[in-house]
Order: C-alpha cells, then sequence, then structure tokens
C-alpha cells in the first residue's frame, strides 16, 4: 500500500511539473499586434512587414508572435504615438508625418540627392542615423526596430512637363510633409498634406494637380490615369524617412535571448530588407509606366541647379541644428551619401 502511494505521489509530482513547465511556456509567450496602414497589397506590407513578423516567430521558437492587422488602429500620422502610448505593439510610419522637432536627426533621410536606389540609401541611412547619430535617443517610449527610405523621390503631375524652374510655379501638389513640403513651397509650388491612400481621390477630383512619390506609388496607388509627366532626377528629389518601433513595455518583456533573436533580423537587415522589397517594386513601376501615356522626363540641368542651391541652404540650416546637439550633421550627410553609392 505504502509502495502505491508512493508511487501516486511521485506521479503527482511529476504531472505537477510538467503543467508548471506548460504554464510556464505559456506565459513566456509574447503575442503582438502590428497596426499596418498601407493596402494590404502594398509592398512593404506584403514584403516586408508581413515576412519579418513571420520570422520573428521563427528565430524566437514560436515564443514571440506578431499579428498585422488588416486595417489600421489610427490615421498613418498617429502611428508613432500609438506604439508609445501601446494603442498597437508595434508601428511603422513616416517621420514626417510628426510636426514637430521630436526627429529633428531623422531629416537626414529626407534630403535630396541621397541615392539612386532604396538599398543602398536604406543601410545607409540604418547605419548613420541609427549609429552616429543615435536615432535610439529620439525615439522615446519605443524601441527602435528598424530604419529605411524609399527610392529616389520623383515629381509628377498632369498639369505640364516640368523644363524650367517657373514651369513649379502654381501647381498644387501633395507632398509627405517635412523637407519637401519646404523645398516644394520655395519652388512656387502649394502643398497638400494627406496620406497616400487619398491621392488617388484627390488627384481624380482635380483637388492636386500632382504628388511626390517614387516611381513604384503609380502603379501601387492607380495613379496612371490621372498623370501626364514624371521627372526624374538623380539621387531624388527628394526620400523619406520610415521607422519600425516596439512599445517598450513590450520590448522589456521579451527575455535576452528573443531580443538578440529580433534584432539579428532587424536593423541594418531590416533596412535591406525592405530596400530590396522598394527597389523591385520600383523596377515594376517603372515598367508599369512606360506602358502607360505619361511622359518620363529627366530634370534639366537648370532645374537640378535651382534644386541644389535651395537643398544646400536647407542641409546647413538643419546641421547647425545639430551643433546644438553635439552632432556633425555635414559629416553625417556626407557619410550617408558615401555609403549610398556603394
Amino acid at each position: 500500500m505504502k509502495s502505491i502511494l508512493k508511487k501516486s505521489g511521485i506521479a503527482f509530482v511529476a504531472a505537477s511539473g510538467l503543467l508548471a513547465l506548460q504554464a510556464g511556456t505559456a506565459l513566456a509567450e509574447t503575442k503582438l499586434v502590428m497596426s499596418s496602414w498601407l493596402p494590404p497589397k502594398h509592398p512593404i506590407v506584403a514584403k516586408v512587414m508581413k515576412p519579418w513578423a513571420k520570422e520573428v516567430g521563427k528565430v524566437t521558437d514560436g515564443r514571440v508572435k506578431i499579428r498585422v492587422l488588416a486595417k489600421p488602429l489610427g490615421p498613418p500620422p498617429a502611428h508613432f504615438d500609438m506604439a508609445v502610448d501601446g494603442v498597437a505593439d508595434i508601428t511603422y510610419g513616416l517621420h514626417s508625418f510628426t510636426k514637430d522637432d521630436r526627429f529633428l536627426r531623422s531629416r537626414i533621410g529626407q534630403f535630396s540627392f541621397l541615392g539612386d536606389n532604396a538599398t543602398s540609401t536604406s543601410k545607409a541611412y540604418w547605419n548613420v542615423y541609427g549609429g552616429d547619430l543615435k536615432a535610439q535617443d529620439e525615439h522615446k517610449g519605443v524601441k527602435l526596430l528598424g530604419l529605411f527610405v524609399h527610392g529616389p523621390g520623383m515629381f509628377h503631375n498632369n498639369q505640364r512637363e516640368i523644363t524650367k524652374v517657373e514651369d513649379f510655379k502654381g501647381l498644387k501638389i501633395r507632398t509627405p510633409g517635412g523637407y519637401i513640403a519646404d523645398l516644394a513651397g520655395d519652388l512656387g509650388i502649394t502643398t497638400q498634406f494627406m496620406g497616400p491612400g487619398q491621392v488617388f481621390e484627390k488627384l481624380s477630383r482635380g483637388v492636386i494637380d500632382g504628388v511626390t512619390f517614387p516611381v513604384e506609388a503609380i502603379k501601387a496607388f492607380k495613379l496612371t490615369k490621372h498623370l501626364t509627366n514624371s521627372m526624374e532626377i538623380p539621387g531624388g528629389i527628394y526620400n523619406t524617412s520610415w521607422f519600425l518601433v516596439m512599445n517598450d513595455k513590450k520590448w522589456d518583456a521579451i527575455s535576452d535571448a528573443d531580443k538578440k533573436a529580433i534584432m539579428a533580423i532587424s536593423g541594418e537587415s531590416f533596412a535591406e530588407r525592405a530596400g530590396k522589397a522598394w527597389d523591385a517594386s520600383d523596377a515594376s513601376g517603372a515598367e508599369h509606366v512606360a506602358k502607360s501615356d505619361i511622359k518620363v522626363s529627366q530634370a534639366p540641368d537648370a532645374v537640378v541647379s535651382a534644386i541644389k542651391e535651395l537643398a544646400s541652404g536647407y542641409e546647413a540650416k538643419w546641421s547647425e541644428a545639430l551643433k546644438a546637439q553635439g552632432f556633425d550633421g555635414k559629416a553625417a550627410l556626407e557619410a550617408m551619401r558615401s555609403q549610398a553609392a556603394k
């Protein structure tokens, strides 16, 4: 009888231990929600965010799982603060959507003539802004997981080909805010800020005459029938700086081993992933535009010179502002362009 009780006791202890182990495993699992505001089929969602989220689950052996929502939890400009406040666990977005100066150093990723492709420029952006310019310090309340830029920004409109600087004047153009909005204003453009998803409606109704976008967006947002001219400029007339962030408390709850595994596929690796996806989409977009009635032209030398003169003023002003924070903006910008050219 004692032997039976002893064996029963051992079995009970073993079963209890197994249940406790299972409970511990369950508690160790972290389920996260990513709010996504781009169309589900947009390459950044389909080829970057979703594959990255799936890989997070893989490299953490299923302990960290990310669900990418089909619909956003708020408007695009709200996404950084949504991550800070815990409305969403993970978000992505443009720094230029935030109109205050909290991301002053991020503007290095918005200037003209940065690079001719998204892959090398995104990696340079992560290395320079994420490194020497200490990007994490500007992203308070979140863990900065990734930074990237899109392909060279172009100028699209349905009124006229840009053959001289004066041709910009009077055009109503959507910009993503930030540097390009200021530059466009100096060129005599009337700028309007709106999310990418609003462009088709505003363009088709004649509320705006055009948009600043990389070439992939013409296809992605179905703008072909509402544009007549696209202007290219070496290195881009502008760019946009993007972030991928996680709520601080959610990040802190993840084990050190899983944090290390997640960062191994984030950072520069994520920048390369996003850049490659954007470059492939730009190539597809360019092919799509080539088959349309849109006339694609290279910016005339006089236009390039005018933009360079304006751009140099903004770069100098930005560099001066960074001095007060103890950073060498001019050197950082030179380093980014150098790395982007490789």
